[in-house]
């Protein structure tokens, strides 16, 4: 069954004030349903929305093992 989140308990799971949820809904940077007046969010769905937010560090060349005279 699918767990939908109120946008306090969002809020406390991404650690975030609830005006920012309410704000990346009016961006449409996430995704919720509305349920009368009241929206919802699907937890695998804010999970998928996470994992597609990761940003992959780039690795750094390897530094010469030899140091370099001058000369």
């Amino acid at each position: 069954m699918t767990r939908l989140m109120d946008v306090d308990e969002l809020a406390a799971y991404l650690k975030l004030q609830k005006q920012t949820i309410y704000n990346w809904l009016h961006a449409k940077k996430i995704s919720g349903i509305k349920v009368g007046h009241v929206w919802r969010f699907d937890k695998r769905a804010i999970d998928a929305w996470l994992r597609s937010q990761i940003r992959e560090a780039r690795p750094q060349p390897e530094q010469e093992k030899t140091p370099k005279t001058k000369g």
